[in-house]
């Protein structure tokens, strides 16, 4: 429930694809169980998708002792190994059966913890050998997949890789919300204001390079994944703020480009502990930090909905 008492499990977040983004060492992984365990709380039903081919640690800090298996085998595996899933740059086709049911996706690809948050893993590159480290399959299945759950609208937090790459390959197109992750880096501030560009110029209508493609049924399936693109808009997320000095500063910082974070995750030395140990993540103060960013997150879905005319799940 909220502030009020409401009873947010069809609030305006409900059936939304999330995306997070951030440089390397930005905190992605810990807002994403921030932001699970409060929407969770929320009364919200929550799906966590781990699209991160190279990190790990995920399904511990949720309280998951055995993560499940990867998305990518049952979609029959990446075709830099002989397998079904392309690399959306190559192939911008969509991933077919993309949409899943909870309900029947079968039981070891999906795991959940005590507060029944549900954890997805795409796939993972570092057992697979030389040769084999184009992690485009992981984009594409992280683009296409929609989560559902039969009388439920999940919220599906996508948890992406560290940098930009993942945005090149179009993984936005398929996102109603993005947010990033800002730490007490310049990289932070330029990656902050590379993704809101981004954001603005697909729904501005341009249009991604196709250069590359020899087909044009490709060339248009391609700029119709940019024509049909649902991203409402790009969030902002301080995070690892020790003092008040260096928050201001950011936002000094960010304000210079016309960007205002939504909120911010004030450092936290339990977090720290909980990623070196492998435990689950309990930390009241940040969480306590995060509620505020997703009432923010709530109020821009209203608005965006009322503007487009659009009718709110349970609204």
């Amino acid at each position: 429930m909220d502030r009020t008492g409401t009873n947010l499990k069809n609030g305006v977040l409900a059936g939304k694809r999330i995306g997070i983004f951030g440089k390397g060492g930005s905190g992605k992984s810990t807002a994403v169980v921030l932001l699970a365990s409060s929407l969770q709380e929320r009364r919200y039903k929550v799906c966590v998708l781990d699209a991160d081919s190279t990190n790990v640690g995920l399904p511990l800090a949720l309280g998951i002792d055995r993560p499940p298996k990867l998305l990518m085998d049952y979609f029959g595996g990446m075709v830099f190994s002989g397998g079904l899933v392309t690399c959306p740059v190559d192939d911008p086709t969509p991933l077919p059966g993309s949409e899943v049911s909870l309900d029947d996706l079968p039981s070891k690809y999906h795991a959940q913890n005590q507060a029944g948050i549900s954890l997805l893993i795409v796939g993972k590159i570092g057992e697979l050998g030389p040769g084999a480290g184009c992690d485009g399959p992981v984009s594409k299945i992280a683009r296409d997949l929609r989560i559902s759950k039969r009388g439920e609208a999940p919220v599906t937090l996508v948890d992406f890789k560290a940098g930009f790459e993942d945005t090149a390959r179009g993984v936005i197109t398929g996102l109603d919300w993005a947010i990033v992750l800002v730490d007490p880096t310049i990289a932070a501030v330029e990656m902050a204001i590379n993704m809101r560009d981004m954001v603005d110029q697909i729904k501005n209508g341009k249009l991604p390079a196709t250069r590359h493609l020899e087909s044009l049924d490709l060339v248009a399936v391609a700029n119709k994944q940019f024509t049909d693109a649902r991203i409402r808009g790009v969030l902002f997320l301080l995070n690892k703020i020790r003092n008040s000095d260096t928050e201001n500063y950011l936002r000094t910082k960010l304000a210079e480009r016309g960007i205002e974070p939504g909120g911010v995750i004030h450092e936290d030395p339990s977090i720290s502990i909980s990623w070196l140990k492998g435990t689950p993540l309990h930390a009241k103060k940040s969480q306590g930090d995060i509620l505020g960013f997703i009432e923010e997150l709530e109020a821009a879905e209203s608005r965006y909905s009322a503007k487009s005319g659009l009718k709110l799940i349970g609204g």
